[in-house]
């Protein structure tokens, strides 16, 4: 994995993969790598109750009922879409899905304005259509005609994100369960082999953008995956994503709970903030999401490693989240200004500690910015 900047999740976990497959004696539907309660566990993690000789690690932290509808779903002749704010983890759900049922996640088409029926389908190498005619050897077959070629799992990123036309093709796919190629005389139609899905997923804050005909809504089984808001779930997922930064970056430095703490209560407030907003000028441009947690963490530990003393301050933090959120200017900056001053600055002078490096950090910050 040392010559890829990200493995996907079958790379990633090849040996707990491989030792799962080993151990498990479960039913498999179809052409799957591991039965459901093997996928499961995978992706959840094992418990004591589940008798294994070694522990299973947590990958993704939400609701047990999601995961497992997730799983009977793809067992099932139906797609799955994942749906929900950004930030929420549905395409690292989506992975792990993928790289435990059929070892293979990168079969991805990434729903954009640009998108078209080709992405889905197949197109054609021109030099050999040129040369030799067009055949089989001169098609280009898409990643969900791969993935219905293997009986395995393709992904659709983003798929409000496509015109109607693209989503029209793929109710076909989802309903035929094959793509037929007219420009061919024989060998002219691709079946999908059993073991076959699609897991798409939808970005809640798109609706109107390109929403999903009711046609193709009845071919996909909905999971709507919630913005993480309990406190103990959210402090793990952003310590797991935090502990694999500093693994891959090769960064020996430590995160104090106290830090983790005020960024926790920081988004929070700013949720609540965000919440009893009564116009869009008076809300931040983020989704406040869980990963944007992760990603103003990050910064502030690269930033810490990089050009600072090798240890995360609440400095630092306060920079980093200032930075992060503030992606409008003035709107943003005023609303984070308004924050600083009406709840971390008497949050200061009540509690200290941390919150006085983070009071002054994220005050210079403001003012570097505006």
């Amino acid at each position: 994995m040392s010559d890829m900047l990200r493995a996907p999740a079958e790379v990633k976990y090849a040996e707990e993969l491989d030792w799962l497959e080993s151990v498990d004696d479960g039913p498999k539907p179809f052409s799957w790598r591991l039965s459901p309660k093997m996928v499961r566990l995978f992706i959840l993690g094992s418990e004591r109750a589940d008798g294994l000789d070694r522990e299973i690690p947590q990958k993704w932290f939400g609701d047990r009922s999601f995961v497992e509808r997730a799983i009977v779903t793809l067992a099932s002749d139906r797609g799955l879409l994942l749906i929900g704010d950004p930030g929420t983890g549905k395409s690292w759900l989506a992975e792990l899905l993928s790289a435990a049922i059929s070892r293979n996640s990168t079969l991805v088409v990434q729903g954009t304005a640009g998108t078209t029926e080709d992405h889905i389908k197949y197109s054609w190498n021109v030099s050999m259509v040129i040369a030799k005619g067009q055949s089989r050897a001169s098609m280009i077959p898409s990643p969900i005609m791969t993935a219905m070629e293997g009986g395995v799992i393709g992904r659709f990123e983003e798929l409000t994100r496509a015109t109607s036309d693209v989503q029209d093709a793929l109710i076909s796919i989802l309903s035929e369960k094959y793509v037929s190629i007219p420009e061919l005389d024989d060998d002219n139609i691709v079946f999908a082999k059993p073991g076959f899905s699609i897991i798409a997923t939808a970005n809640s804050r798109d609706r109107g953008v390109n929403d999903l005909s009711s046609a193709l809504k009845r071919r996909f089984n909905f999971v709507r995956i919630p913005v993480v808001t309990n406190r103990k779930s959210e402090a793990e997922i952003v310590r797991f994503r935090t502990e694999e930064l500093l693994r891959r970056h090769h960064i020996e430095l430590e995160v104090p709970p106290t830090l983790l703490d005020v960024l926790l209560q920081s988004f929070a407030d700013l949720r609540a903030a965000s919440a009893s907003a009564t116009s869009d000028d008076e809300r931040l441009e983020s989704a406040l999401s869980t990963a944007e947690q992760i990603g103003v963490l990050e910064d502030a530990i690269l930033h810490s490693n990089f050009f600072g003393a090798s240890t995360l301050t609440a400095e630092t933090l306060a920079g980093s989240l200032v930075g992060s959120l503030a992606r409008r200017s003035p709107e943003d900056l005023a609303i984070l200004n308004k924050y600083w001053h009406g709840v971390i600055e008497p949050r200061s002078r009540e509690q200290s500690g941390e919150w006085d490096g983070f009071l002054a950090g994220g005050r210079q910050a403001i003012a570097t910015l505006s």
